[in-house]
């Protein structure tokens, strides 16, 4: 982990230095403000670990400060008042409005250090929820010689801060794997933020990605929300154009400005990615910058498809049925022998996510102790059978392709039905002109020949 920032705040210029010579000599990093207005800025710029926090200032005093950090009850970081002029109840009141601890002055350097110490100890239990899902394992399972030295090479860099981008086909564990990581690199107790960047329309990401600041209000975006920890870009292939130029900037600078925003919020995180795509080939058709593939690319480590370490599908099955039946209480049920000789044998296309969906299945829908090779056949088949109903052909394409090919679609059939008028589709769609014309214009749709 990085070093911890404090940020001290007290309108006395000799206490705000002593402060910082005391907490600088303990090895933290940290910043003063002698005033609201000061303090504020610090605030959002510095995202600090912990915050010393005057009471009384000339300008605002510290508990109004307090009370405008102060989300839901919790501050994003520990807050500690301060105070020579104190009284029970105002400590009463800080501690309610959401402070971490009260110390009077004169202070006692011995508490001072001591309350500092549990504070950003109890930050480790404070950090913004690290959007896990409840299905994600970070433990790759199997004892393959390929996962095995995968599992090595994983640990081995997890020590330094290196960017890793994981490639490999959809299902194969490239998250479970950046998740390992993260567990066993020096940042493991700060936050780790999986991000399906497919899923994140162009128009939202920049709010999604970077925040934004609105009518004194602050939303923290993704990057934000990683600092001290990882942010994992799941498929970052599907990254548009606008994100990836201003995530270039970002990473370079270590730095952004949030959308509204007037002042640049510094950022510590490791970045960690994953593709299905040839990222080489993309940057040569021009669908990704090359500067962000370099950035990106420090490492690639490439993470097998099932198929490519089969033997060890009997462990994989064994580790599903544990959880469905420890997570959900379903009846337990064995994978004789001959059924797992079968799946080892099986292609796996959809790869380890397949074979969870196929346990899932077998253990709410069968029945009896063991399960019968017949009904393994016939779920694989159904499973088949149900992906192959007939459905337009940009469903078996990227999010990102799809939506693109049906966006291009759509507005073509309307343009076409309204005669090619901009004015009319605008109003049929419920699409504002100028943004529709950028639309238009994005997906090559040549709206002024349909006249």
């Amino acid at each position: 982990m990085t070093q911890a920032t404090i940020l001290v705040v007290d309108d006395e210029p000799d206490i705000c230095h002593l402060l910082q010579e005391i907490l600088e000599d303990e090895g933290f990093q940290v910043v003063t403000a002698e005033n609201g207005a000061q303090a504020r800025r610090h605030w959002q710029v510095e995202r600090p670990d912990l915050v010393l926090l005057d009471i009384w200032m000339p300008d605002v005093d510290g508990v109004s400060l307090l009370n405008e950090w102060v989300v839901d009850g919790v501050a994003p970081c520990p807050v500690i008042m301060m105070s020579g002029h104190g009284t029970v109840e105002t400590a009463v009141e800080a501690t309610r409005l959401g402070a971490f601890d009260y110390l009077e002055k004169p202070l006692s350097m011995a508490k001072l250090l001591s309350t500092v110490e549990r504070a950003l100890e109890s930050r480790r239990y404070q950090r913004i929820p690290q959007r896990v899902d409840g299905e994600a394992s970070i433990e790759p399972i199997g004892k393959s010689p390929a996962m095995a030295r995968l599992r090595d090479q994983v640990k081995r860099l997890a020590q330094y801060d290196t960017r890793v981008l994981f490639v490999g086909e959809p299902g194969g564990g490239k998250e479970t794997f950046a998740r390992y990581l993260h567990k066993h690199s020096l940042r493991r107790e700060g936050p780790f933020i999986p991000v399906g960047v497919g899923t994140i329309a162009p128009e939202y990401s920049a709010v999604e990605f970077f925040g934004k600041e609105e009518q004194g209000k602050i939303h923290h975006g993704l990057l934000e929300q990683a600092h001290g920890g990882a942010l994992f870009l799941d498929e970052v292939g599907d990254m548009d154009a606008e994100t990836q130029l201003r995530l270039v900037s970002a990473l370079e600078s270590k730095a952004f400005l949030r959308v509204g925003g007037s002042e640049q919020v510094k950022v510590d995180m490791r970045v960690l990615t994953s593709t299905r795509r040839n990222l080489e080939e993309e940057v040569k058709a021009g669908r990704f910058r090359k500067d962000l593939f370099y950035l990106l690319n420090e490492v690639t480590l490439g993470v097998p498809p099932l198929r490519q370490h089969n033997e060890d599908v009997p462990e994989l099955l064994n580790y599903y049925v544990d959880r469905f039946v420890t997570r959900e209480k379903l009846d337990f049920r064995r994978f004789p022998v001959a059924v797992q000789n079968f799946l080892r044998n099986y292609a796996w296309p959809g790869n380890i996510r397949e074979l969870k969906n196929l346990v899932h299945r077998l253990l709410i829908l069968g029945s009896g102790e063991e399960v019968e090779l017949e009904e393994v056949k016939t779920a694989l088949g159904e499973i088949v059978t149900k992906e192959s109903v007939e459905a337009p052909e940009f469903y078996d394409l990227p999010l990102k392709e799809a939506r693109e090919r049906f966006e291009k679609s759509y507005l073509e059939y309307h343009l076409e039905k309204h005669s090619g008028n901009v004015a009319r589709l605008s109003q049929a769609i419920g699409m504002e002109r100028t943004h529709l014309y950028r639309k238009l214009h994005a997906l090559g749709i040549k709206f002024k020949d349909k006249r």
